[in-house]
């Protein structure tokens, strides 16, 4: 593994005198869609709080993370390195109980409490549920929240919620707080989360904190109370109306934590930063918007992969800005140590302080990278190639949830039906609705040895093989997606 402990100490100093390191907050949401907030055009669900976010900070059009499914997304997050790197590629999806990413990579908690800090993780956590694997043992002092991927909201028999789908829908709840205290959760989950955080904000508004408030709305299963769908009665879709209410429950926590902030005096020298985990899912019955961009979750076209993306910072980035250039969840790492006055030497992640205040001119990277299993992606800051696996398996095949069956050992990375090559120009072409791949073979060929290069640098094996997959139609051919 590539050694990445160095850090280097800077610390800034605006007229003479040592600024103090600002607290860092990091909102994650889970499958929101680029097209979902009002900040992105969204006009079918109210973002109020998100939107005023963006207003006191910068939003970033082009703001990717590294993998269009849960778990590796927030891996590659979580350090600051393309997940390939360490062999967390696919969704654990309950299968190994023992596995999680690999305990030699350091996380962003643990840098930042390395730089002082006191570290929270409040939401879902995705990446091991052992103890080595433990938020408490990855750089968090302080957790409450699920350990793994699944749960429900709130018991679908509560007066007043909603459920799409049957009435009991989802996984219990366990949630924890630390490493072995099961609390349980009565109300709405969401909720939940939200009062912890404000809690976690008020305790220690007078040290330098890093919360990672890591939400599961609006994942399925959709289910919302009372209090959220009265906003949006008037939609008679149920999955609509539903899933409407979760995202309006992420505003309301999002501006309660801004609140709290505020009222602590903290608000101004807070950095804030909120994006989602991956793009809405096509699963959910056309309830979300990727808008305007094409594809959903598991794809590598850019509702997948290009998420809503906000940096909130007063007293460090311009208000009101819009960040047009390419940039990664992978580059939190490097721009929160940053904030912190530190320094880390970094394969992938990328401080977008300078960028985003003007410093820096142009993009923080030449070229974004996804890989899973056999598929790829590359992009620069026009051109995006994706390659995909060519299948003759047909939706008959796929089981009630919408995926194969995987064979002994999960899926290969090998392609012998052969691969189709897609080819956007993202510049004049965002929703990436014309192939360019035979028209222009020289960007294609580029393209595919800047991938073959970076792909050079990544693991041989993953830590969990893929057992998700599925199909998908992109310009009249079938191709199968492992996640």
């Amino acid at each position: 593994m590539v050694a990445r402990s160095v850090l280097l100490v800077v610390m800034f100093v605006a007229g003479g005198t040592i600024c103090a390191q600002p607290n860092v907050v990091l909102i994650l949401a889970d499958d929101l869609g680029y097209g979902d907030i009002g900040a992105n055009g969204g006009e079918t669900i109210a973002t109020p709080h998100i939107d005023a976010l963006a207003r006191r900070g910068v939003r970033l059009t082009q703001g990717y993370v590294s993998h269009p499914v849960c778990s590796p997304s927030r891996a590659g997050l979580l350090t600051g390195r393309y997940q390939q790197r360490h062999g967390w590629e696919f969704n654990p999806a309950g299968r190994d109980r023992n596995a999680g990413m690999s305990t030699d990579e350091p996380t962003v908690a643990d840098a930042m409490r390395r730089a002082g800090y006191r570290t929270g993780l409040i939401g879902k956590w995705h990446l091991g549920s052992q103890p080595q694997h433990h938020p408490v043992n990855r750089g968090f002092d302080e957790y409450f929240g699920m350990v793994e991927g699944g749960s429900i909201y709130i018991d679908a028999d509560v007066p007043g919620v909603e459920s799409r789908g049957k009435p009991r829908i989802g996984r219990p709840n366990k949630i924890m707080r630390g490493l072995d205290e099961e609390v349980v959760v009565d109300g709405y989950l969401t909720d939940r989360f939200t009062d912890e955080a404000v809690a976690f904000v008020e305790r220690n508004a007078r040290s330098p904190f890093f919360l990672f408030l890591s939400h599961k709305t609006p994942h399925t299963p959709l289910q919302a109370t009372a209090k959220y769908l009265d906003r949006y009665r008037h939609i008679d879709d149920a999955a609509t109306r539903i899933y409407a209410a979760m995202v309006a429950s992420l505003d309301d926590s999002v501006g309660a934590v801004v609140a709290a902030l505020e009222r602590e005096g903290l608000r101004d020298d807070t950095l804030i930063v909120f994006l989602s985990d991956n793009g809405c899912a096509g699963y959910v019955a056309n309830a979300c918007s990727n808008a305007p961009l094409r594809g959903f979750k598991r794809h590598f076209h850019e509702g997948g992969i290009r998420v809503p993306f906000i940096v909130s910072w007063p007293n460090g980035v311009p208000e009101g800005g819009v960040f047009r250039h390419t940039a990664s969840s992978l580059d939190l790492m490097d721009t929160f140590l940053a904030a912190a006055g530190h320094g880390e030497v970094s394969d992938d992640s990328v401080s977008l302080i300078p960028y985003l205040d003007g410093t820096h001119v142009g993009a923080p990277h030449d070229y974004l990278f996804w890989r899973a299993g056999p598929n790829w992606a590359v992009r620069d800051q026009r051109w995006k190639l994706i390659s995909y696996n060519r299948t003759d398996f047909t939706r008959q095949d796929l089981d009630p949830t919408g995926r194969l069956a995987p064979p002994e050992g999960g899926w290969p990375y090998d392609s012998p039906k052969g691969q189709i090559t897609l080819l956007y120009d993202l510049t004049n072409d965002p929703s990436e609705t014309v192939n360019y791949a035979a028209s222009r073979p020289e960007e294609v060929e580029r393209l595919t040895k800047a991938w073959t290069t970076w792909n050079a640098g990544n693991t041989a094996e993953p830590i969990l093989p893929a057992y998700r997959s599925t199909l998908a139609d992109f310009h009249g051919e079938t191709v199968q997606l492992v996640f």
